[in-house]
């Protein structure tokens, strides 16, 4: 293998302004974001990592995947069914 002498790159005038419009177009669209979560976290479907009571959390995520659990009856009929002895 050919080892190669490094290259040397320069920073141009152009390069840094580029630079400081992308940095500043991404600063604004994380500000609209924060915005529009804070606006839009009232509701409670806005902010689903920050709700601390677990069970809301998988309630919200069973409404977005369409399960709707249902619960098991403790009687012995179900378990065994209709069994006449």
């Amino acid at each position: 293998m050919l080892r190669r002498k490094p290259t040397r790159l320069e920073l141009k005038l152009d390069d840094i302004e580029e630079f400081e419009s992308v940095r500043k177009d991404l600063e604004n669209r994380k500000k609209q974001k924060e915005d529009v979560e804070v606006v839009g976290g009232s509701d409670g479907e806005g902010a689903i990592g920050l709700s601390s009571d677990p069970k809301s959390r998988e309630q919200m995520i069973n409404d977005r995947i369409g399960y709707k659990p249902q619960p098991k009856p403790n009687n012995r009929f179900s378990q065994f069914g209709s069994f006449e002895f």
